[in-house]
């Protein structure tokens, strides 16, 4: 079977076009701000889509089929073409004048991890800040359309319940046509960016903050506009609990939002991802919670001193950082690391959960954690009875085995890819502790870490060679492991 690669360069093309339309909306709110990053905005948009365009005519008139070979890599190398012309802005800004902390805060956004080599965000020109916030938006939106329309026809990583013939989300197709359900779940995706940004503007923050909060809550990215993060808004409760609210919605499976506006509430009561996702955000908070109030030191909110207290301030703070780090959004309202050793382990059990499957969330995702459980539960009767055919159900409807065994090699090889992540940081000097964390928050697409590059750091201190391994283990845990790593077997390459 021939390579069809001039689809793929096509599409590379249409990509480098929408990144270099997104630039000029920077490029625009600069010259709004007057922050003397405009024209260098404006240079890397229009460099970007000159080498889109160029691309696109160069391959007009080709063949318009997408086979399973062209999908793995225009899936992966449109993540990495995105990356690399995203990096421009910071270039020709002087921003980040490195090209190896460029393409590292680049790939963060993108892959919506949110880990950040940036020491003072706040001197940093407002376009170039909206412009960060933007590649977050950019990949949460693309990891949508992955999802539902790419993802089930190459069958990566269990996300073949989006399938119609499988149970699961994908027997609740919103449309027949693929194109067409991607369409709904990006009308709900920038309605709730529209609406978070109205309630935070209303909660206190600017118009300029607001946005770009919102941006990073709806694709679960986290970069800030501040340097404490949303701690910055520890005195105003509100805005927290907003973002709060927003975080579980994103994290959520877009499916159900969809349920929930076209009234089928019943259809979101009886998925048991997002009871399984709903519970456990419960039970950790709790957890959480009861342990900061008693034992950690968390700031007390002085917004409303005759109804907030230290359980409201000990119950908010566990509750934003559960969610931060389950949705893996990666937000902060304090230093998470300095609460207690038990809590710093908790969380980092956590960034190995994830939100729902079709979020925009990162990490391994409650739904494959269900179904293996549910598995490894189904061992014990298969043990005692050899002959009878025991399926694993999910959501009242069998699972074949073999999306079983995909999401099984699925944990399997995540388990392992963070141990090889987690040496090869120790192997470039950092502790153990940093290691493990930054490996763990990188694949996770979590955001902030253990160690030296817990919340109150950053990623700045990682040699060059750790800034480009912990960008290659985000791309690899964004785009489900599998679409990326297949690209490295011999096989892939062959004709066949």
């Amino acid at each position: 079977m021939k390579l069809n690669a001039r689809i793929i360069v096509h599409i590379m093309g249409l990509l480098l076009l929408c990144n270099g339309s997104f630039m000029l909306l920077a490029a625009f709110a600069s010259g709004i701000y007057q922050d003397g990053a405009t024209l260098d905005i404006a240079l890397a948009a229009i460099v970007t889509m000159l080498f889109g365009v160029m691309a696109m005519f160069y391959t007009r008139g080709h063949k318009k089929e997408v086979k399973r070979k062209e999908g793995y890599m225009i899936v992966t190398f449109g993540w990495v073409i995105m990356s690399i012309s995203g990096m421009l802005p910071y270039l020709f800004s002087a921003s980040i004048p490195s090209v190896t902390d460029a393409f590292f805060e680049t790939i963060s956004g993108y892959t919506t991890t949110g880990a950040s080599i940036l020491n003072d965000i706040e001197s940093l020109p407002k376009g170039i800040l909206l412009w960060r916030s933007l590649t977050h938006w950019i990949g949460g939106m693309g990891i949508i359309v992955l999802a539902i329309a790419i993802l089930p026809l190459l069958g990566i990583g269990g996300m073949q319940l989006f399938a119609a013939e499988a149970p699961g989300p994908g027997g609740d197709k919103l449309h027949p046509r693929i194109t067409d359900t991607a369409k709904r779940l990006w009308l709900i995706y920038v309605g709730y960016t529209v609406l978070e940004t109205l309630l935070l503007k209303l909660a206190g923050m600017s118009f300029f903050d607001a946005i770009n909060h919102a941006l990073s809550t709806l694709s679960t990215g986290g970069f800030s506009t501040k340097n404490a993060s949303i701690a910055y808004w520890n005195d105003t409760p509100i805005i927290q609990y907003i973002i709060i609210v927003f975080m579980f919605l994103a994290g959520t499976n877009f499916v159900m939002s969809y349920f929930a506006f076209t009234g089928k509430v019943k259809r979101i009561i009886q998925d048991e991802e997002f009871k399984t996702y709903s519970l456990l955000i419960g039970i950790f908070t709790l957890i959480a919670a009861l342990i900061v109030y008693f034992q950690a030191d968390v700031p007390i909110s002085d917004y409303h001193p005759m109804v907030l207290g230290p359980e409201e301030s000990a119950f908010r703070h566990a509750l934003f950082q559960v969610l931060a780090i389950v949705t893996t959004t990666g937000f902060v309202t304090a230093d998470f690391t300095s609460w207690t050793p038990f809590l710093t382990v908790f969380f980092f059990g956590l960034m190995f959960l994830g939100g729902s499957a079709g979020s925009t969330s990162g990490g391994i995702k409650v739904m494959r954690h269900l179904l293996i459980i549910k598995n490894g539960i189904l061992e014990f009767k298969r043990t005692l009875h050899t002959n009878a055919i025991i399926p694993v159900r999910y959501n009242q409807k069998t699972v074949s085995e073999h999306i079983v065994y995909n999401i099984i090699a699925f944990f399997v090889l995540y388990m392992l890819l963070f141990i090889i992540g987690a040496l090869v940081l120790g192997y470039l000097g950092l502790d153990f502790e940093s290691a493990v964390g930054g490996a763990a928050s990188s694949l996770g697409n979590v955001g902030p870490a253990l160690g030296d590059l817990n919340p109150v750091v950053n990623f700045s201190a990682l040699p060059a060679f750790g800034k480009w391994w912990c960008g290659f283990l985000m791309l690899l845990g964004r785009l489900e492991l599998f679409t990326v790593l297949i690209l490295f077997v011999p096989y892939f390459w062959k004709k066949t």
